[in-house]
């Protein structure tokens, strides 16, 4: 058996370990957005099929986001009990399957359960790159290494609408499901061969299944009652209960960490005003990354009528584009300030925003490719930019909390903006029950919205 120690790996390799290493992570990074983002150009099939309405066919993309929000938290405490390697290759292995068995789904309630095992196992994985980056490389280097592995995350957008469009095209829906496990099936041999064994872990300790529960049944909770918002009439005394609920869940949640021994939060780096300000950026990031990869495939073939590939072709343009510019922000990200980057980011993405909003239903194939341009050159400058802001000041042991927190913020901003851009498009015109363009534009407004509030808290970050 080879020796997977840092010494022996180092031995094997020289010093590029450290990115084969990274490369390893990026893998199992780019099947859970692949897997999170390549079943968007699927939704109008499957709306047909199955005869769902929008407010219903959005589960698929918010049940996974929020299964994945949900036990990305989990990932400290296995990294500490088992480490990066055993955890990220059971993760793998097991979303492998449920891709799969998800590909063979003959009702919606099978097809969203596959999407929200997906999810958790996603949830698992996606904190371990960031993790890992942040351990194995010095402080002056961190910058370039998340350039690269943030690859992963772009990448997979990037191709995701591609290839699901050319699967659904010349195929059916289902083979959208399947295409994430050839990633993650390679991941696990990659896993075993370059990632390295820990030399010494944390003392053993409890996990927080008290508060993790909790934080679940919030989040269900919250994602119910905005998507019960869409049949608002006969509903408003379960709702209003509902609302009630979750404020008592989430004040039980905030005690339950304060006071566990070992918190599946640890509220204390909020203390930390930079990192305070960078996780409610992320929150932004979430809305913004997950809201507009929801909304553009959805937009152009319900109301412009493109099919599948011409969707998921119009995405490939900006993936390229943000693949080009990520690297660069991450490097930008070792020399300048956290706060700069992620200001003009924003700037970026409103402005993309507003385009499609604006103009939208009127633009042609170009005009909405560049616009979509815009909005992932936005992203890029903010992805790397928060993660050093966030991460920098903390103490090494606060690594594996840090990176679960902000990747968990990001995702829960994702998981919340996909709901509500859902719900937004619900309350719009419809017409023989699909949304119209107009119902679209009042999405677009909201994501423009939540983008231009995040400043906020950006401009208070230290530069």
């Amino acid at each position: 058996m080879p020796d997977n120690s840092v010494e022996g790996l180092k031995a094997r390799y020289g010093d590029r370990w450290r990115w084969l290493a990274v490369v390893t992570v990026v893998v199992g990074t780019m099947a859970t957005v692949l897997s999170a983002t390549v079943v968007n150009v699927a939704l109008h099939d499957i709306m047909l099929e199955f005869g769902l309405r929008q407010g219903e066919v959005h589960w698929l993309a918010t049940g996974f986001i929020a299964a994945m929000t949900t036990t990305m938290l989990a990932s400290t405490w296995l990294l500490d009990r088992f480490g990066v390697r055993p955890t990220l290759v059971c993760a793998m292995t097991l979303f492998t399957l449920i891709s799969v068995a998800g590909g063979f789904a003959d009702t919606p309630g099978q097809l969203i359960a596959a999407r929200v095992g997906q999810g958790a196992m996603a949830g698992l994985m996606q904190p371990m790159g960031m993790y890992l980056v942040f351990r194995i490389f010095p402080v002056n280097r961190r910058g370039q290494a998340m350039g690269i592995y943030g690859m992963g995350v772009i990448l997979a957008p990037a191709l995701g609408p591609v290839l699901g469009g050319f699967l659904v095209d010349q195929f059916n829906w289902r083979y959208v499901m399947f295409a994430p496990a050839p990633v993650t099936f390679a991941g696990v041999w990659m896993a075993w061969r370059f990632l390295p064994v820990s030399s010494s872990r944390p003392a053993r300790y409890t996990f927080d299944f008290s508060g993790l529960t909790l934080l679940g049944v919030t989040i269900a909770l919250t994602l119910d009652t905005l998507t019960r918002l869409q049949a608002l009439g006969g509903q408003e005394v379960r709702i209003m209960a509902q609302a009630i609920a979750v404020l008592v869940l989430l004040v039980g949640f905030v005690i339950r960490e304060r006071t566990a021994r070992h918190p599946l939060v640890n509220l204390t780096l909020l203390r930390q005003p930079a990192f305070l300000y960078a996780t409610m950026g992320a929150m932004a990031l979430g809305l913004a990354l997950f809201g507009s990869t929801y909304l553009i495939p959805l937009f152009v073939q319900t109301t412009l009528g493109f099919s599948a590939t011409e969707a998921g072709l119009l995405m490939l343009p900006a993936g390229v584009v943000l693949g080009v510019i990520f690297p660069l922000a991450g490097k930008m990200a070792d020399q300048r300030s956290a706060r700069s980057l992620v200001l003009f980011g924003i700037a970026m993405f409103a402005l993309s925003a507003v385009l499609f909003a604006w103009m939208g239903e009127y633009a042609g194939f170009g005009w909405l490719a560049f616009w979509a341009v815009l909005g992932r050159i936005g992203i890029g400058f903010m992805l790397p930019a928060l993660s050093i802001g966030a991460l920098n000041p903390l103490a090494p042991e606060q690594m594996g909390a840090g990176s679960s927190s902000i990747n968990f913020a990001r995702q829960l901003g994702g998981a919340l903006g996909v709901n509500m851009v859902a719900l937004a498009i619900e309350f719009g015109e419809h017409v023989k029950g699909l949304p119209t363009a107009q119902a679209f534009e009042s999405a677009w407004w909201l994501v423009a919205l939540f983008v231009a509030i995040a400043a906020v808290p950006v401009w208070k970050m230290r530069a």
